[in-house]
């Protein structure tokens, strides 16, 4: 949760805590890392649901829903990004599937955080 600096830009990570009780709405594209690792150093492809937020924990899980349509997923927040102004987070292609906004591109959704780290070390609500 070190906070880091790109495109002159810095951010500082929420902590546990604050991201426990994290609620937001925005904007959501959605990307595709292609096997690519993550900030947490996994490997992401494009048939897992997986997301990029700039200052939540990492790993963590969220509730992604689709303001305009009411479809939901859960994905794993591994990643950092979407660093385009106006957006929220980024979806993995097959997130974006479920929600109903692949050929859109974009959408207008919900983020609730459901837990926060893995294993012995995950917390949840």
């Amino acid at each position: 949760m070190t906070p880091y600096t790109l495109k002159g830009l810095r951010f500082v990570p929420m902590n546990v805590e604050q991201a426990l009780r994290y609620k937001a709405v925005g904007i959501a594209s959605h990307y595709e890392a292609n096997g690519a690792p993550g900030a947490i150093g996994e490997r992401l492809y494009r048939d897992q649901y997986y997301a990029a937020h700039r200052t939540l924990p990492l790993p963590c899980s969220a509730r992604i829903t689709n303001l305009e349509n009411g479809k939901s997923c859960t994905v794993r927040v591994a990643d950092r990004g979407p660093y385009i102004s106006g957006r929220l987070i980024d979806v993995s292609t097959a997130a974006a599937h479920k929600l109903g906004f692949h050929n859109n591109g974009l959408a207008r959704v919900k983020i609730e955080v459901l837990s926060v780290g893995d294993g012995p070390y995950k917390r949840t609500r």
